[in-house]
């Protein structure tokens, strides 16, 4: 309540009120609207926040899967390269090998207008066995006489189609040997070693399809 301001004086005179100031008349009423004021940010400073979308935009999810995807087919071709065996190791003869048995042998080289020189191994191959061969895959082995380990070349066999205007090759794939067949093959190399003591590579049959 506002204060009032009074003196005492005789009995015979009434009692004098003293004027108050428009700062005192009005501070109760500014009192009240600081302290609405007051309340109303106190109570917009505890309301909750509202809620951000949390939803993760599509896209995000996509760049996600992706890289995931990768991931994994990083892990399988890792895993495949770990299964096969070292390079420049000798691996075992192909069962069906004894029934494939190879001859003739002769080396040539050539070299192409750009100067890159490229080495082939002719053979004559032999199916003696009693299936139909769909693919030959061998390691040629490049010798030297510094007692290092050899040179070993893996690659799949060509078989010569043609010979003339020039030799043409082709995958056994594309016309198997047969139970009987003679062929004459071609194996090329775009680089051998400095070291090779130039005696026939040995080639050897490591693997074999057959239908």
């Amino acid at each position: 309540m506002p204060r009032i301001g009074f003196v005492r004086a005789s009995s015979a005179a009434s009692i004098k009120f003293w004027p108050m100031s428009e700062e005192q008349r009005t501070g109760g009423a500014g009192g009240d609207e600081a302290k609405a004021e007051s309340g109303a940010a106190e109570s917009a400073m505890f309301q909750a926040k509202p809620t951000s979308d949390a939803r993760v935009p599509v896209m995000a999810w996509v760049v996600a899967g992706v890289v995931v995807l990768a991931v994994l087919v990083a892990l399988v071709f890792a895993g495949r390269r770990k299964s096969g065996p070292p390079p420049n190791t000798l691996q075992p003869l192909a069962a069906y090998a004894a029934n494939l048995p190879l001859s003739q042998f002769s080396m040539s080289e050539s070299t192409s207008y750009s100067g890159g020189k490229s080495t082939f191994v002719d053979g004559h191959i032999h199916n003696g066995g009693s299936q139909t061969v769909t693919g030959i895959m061998v390691q040629v082995i490049f010798r030297n006489d510094e007692g290092l380990p050899p040179r070993i070349e893996t690659l799949p066999m060509a078989l010569i189609r043609t010979r003339e205007p020039y030799i043409d090759t082709q995958p056994v794939a594309q016309n198997p040997l047969k139970p009987g067949d003679d062929r004459d093959f071609r194996l090329i190399f775009e680089s051998i070693p400095d070291n090779w003591n130039y005696q026939m590579p040995e080639v050897r049959v490591i693997q074999v399809e057959t239908k």
